[in-house]
């Protein structure tokens, strides 16, 4: 398993996606936020995605340049249609236009539809956070297909539905809930395949309904559960909520219904992932110098417990990405040997050595 520098990555990502025609400023924040992903230790949703998204670019599932268009708006208020442009690139306007909306108003929410895969949602509250403000955000592939079983059930019918929330501190990391309200993110089993690596019991059951371990049984026709084992129905209940912020509310319905998408939308279907984001300007409510200094001293409160049994220390929401992110930037990013072959293709078939060389 090769390890490289993320300066090299974010070389090699950025020239496969100028040399297949993205745009260059879209290249360089499709990178930047793939390649965040690697260095914070969500690999899932790192450079493992770049050949899929190429492929989807041919086809024209993503399109490079789309444009960004607000459909609605109030100054608390926008309805973005990404038009099937990258959902890093579309996303992060849109987080963006919120802040400034808040900025103005002190509250604001977008929604966003017709956009590509957002990669990783931890991603975008912390633009937020560095404005003084709490960030939030929930996101759903709308009629896509489903891969989480309901509470109780053994059929797919939920999306794996993550939200994120990060808020302002003096801390060096950035305090952040990242969560899939599924027990996984889909893109983890997905990992675990390409490195022939089984997964914990209480992650996926099979096609019967059975736990299992084997993460080829999720492609068979099995399913992923609800983040909470026997306490599931928590995690089901939050799936829901995000299933209406970020399919209802945004008007790309519910369930799978990728046969009915044209009828309803009146375009032929694509991936899309529904997103709402709020933010909330900390200033409002409370001095923001007073609620990051109370933030920093909740954390180091939190920290100051001591530790259960096979625990080392107590880490807040946030710290083991950011941890693991100064690891990384030292020690470089593991990638594996398959997803490594199918990125070296891609150099190929683009004749980009002479440009990125070597690590």
């Amino acid at each position: 398993m090769p390890t490289f520098p993320h300066k090299y990555l974010e070389k090699v990502a950025f020239n496969i996606y100028k040399a297949a025609g993205v745009p260059e400023e879209e290249a360089r924040t499709v990178t930047k936020y793939q390649v965040q992903a690697n260095l914070v230790g969500h690999d899932s949703h790192g450079v493992i995605l770049l050949p899929s998204y190429l492929e989807r670019i041919k086809r024209g599932v993503i399109v490079p340049g789309a444009p960004f268009e607000v459909v609605g708006e109030t100054p608390t208020t926008a309805r973005i249609n990404g038009n099937w442009g990258f959902g890093f690139v579309v996303t992060e306007k849109a987080m963006r236009m919120a802040i400034e909306k808040a900025k103005n108003h002190n509250v604001a929410a977008v929604t966003v539809f017709y956009q590509s895969h957002v990669g990783r949602l931890g991603s975008y509250p912390p633009i937020a956070a560095k404005e003084g403000m709490i960030g939030l955000i929930t996101a759903d592939s709308g009629a896509g297909r489903k891969q989480v079983a309901p509470f109780g059930g053994k059929e797919r019918r939920l999306g794996t539905n993550p939200l994120s929330i990060a808020v302002p501190s003096n801390l060096d990391g950035t305090v952040l809930l990242d969560m899939a309200t599924s027990a996984v993110a889909s893109g983890k089993i997905g990992l675990a395949r390409a490195r022939k690596k089984s997964v914990p019991l209480g992650w996926i059951i099979d096609k019967d309904g059975n736990p299992t371990t084997d993460p080829n049984d999720f492609s068979a026709g099995g399913a992923l559960l609800p983040v909470g084992g026997d306490l599931g129905h928590k995690g089901y209940g939050l799936s829901v909520i995000v299933e209406i912020l970020s399919s209802i509310l945004t008007g790309l319905g519910y369930g799978d219904y990728r046969e009915q998408w044209k009828a309803r939308h009146g375009v032929e279907y694509r991936h899309n992932d529904g997103c709402f984001i709020s933010v909330f300007n900390v200033e409002a409510f409370y001095p923001l110098s007073d609620f990051k200094r109370d933030v920093t001293e909740f954390v180091k409160f939190l920290k100051s417990s001591k530790p259960a049994e096979g625990f080392e220390e107590v880490l807040y929401p946030g710290e083991p990405e950011w941890l693991t992110e100064k690891k990384r930037r030292r020690e470089g990013i593991f990638i594996e040997d398959g997803t490594w072959e199918r990125i070296t293709a891609l150099i190929d078939e683009y004749k980009l050595k002479s440009d990125i060389g070597t690590p």
